[in-house]
């Protein structure tokens, strides 16, 4: 059963885009998939309410901020959304339930420097524990300076950028309706689902 963290302890960075859309993938590939949210804005869970009875189903588990408890045995595939300002314990308990963590980041210089620590943290948790992480640039262009200054970053850390996802009113729209990328025709999002081959490769791995 892999688990799949998504994590940034700066808030507004796209931990729920990211987790949401995680969790769709697996389900369209017909994964038993559970979207765990420790996240006190609860935003998975609010998704998981607007979600459509036909759209591929994907399941939940109540998690309390201060116990982070082990999914439910009988789950094939679990994502956990993660809120803001995760350190500490709660970071730790977090990695040791991770098969795979996955860091979403903008490429502005107050994000950079503001998941800095983190990262370092994450540094010793991984080669302590040994779980991969990767990186995911957040609404930006992969031919931009600022993807060159993000991708020079994560290098000097030793981690992997699992792809850059263009600002787009995409998934804006479909997670106002409870549904990814991965519950529509790809010909309506061609440009983003090239984006996640990547990192739907390194999911899989």
């Amino acid at each position: 059963m892999p688990v799949i963290v998504v994590a940034n302890p700066k808030g507004g960075v796209g931990k729920s885009t990211l987790s949401t859309n995680i969790a769709g993938y697996y389900a369209s590939r017909g994964h038993a998939v559970l979207l765990g949210d420790i996240d006190r804005q609860e935003s998975a869970r609010l998704w998981l309410g607007l979600r459509p009875p036909a759209a591929a189903p994907i399941g939940t588990w109540d998690i309390q901020a201060d116990v982070i408890s082990k999914p439910p045995r009988d789950a094939r595939h679990v994502v956990i959304d993660t809120p803001a300002g995760l350190q500490g314990w709660r970071l730790s308990d977090t990695v040791k339930l991770a098969d795979r963590i996955v860091v979403p980041l903008q490429p502005s210089v107050f994000d950079i420097f503001a998941t800095r620590a983190f990262l370092d943290e994450l540094a010793a948790l991984r080669q302590a524990q040994g779980v991969p992480v990767g990186i995911v640039g957040m609404r930006v262009d992969a031919r931009t300076r600022a993807a060159e200054q993000l991708q020079h970053f994560v290098e000097g850390l030793g981690f992997p950028v699992l792809g850059y996802l263009r600002d787009t009113q995409n998934y804006v729209h479909l997670a106002a309706h409870g549904l990814t990328l991965f519950d529509v025709a790809p010909g309506r999002v061609a440009r983003d689902l090239e984006q996640w081959q990547d990192l739907c490769a390194w999911l899989d791995a």
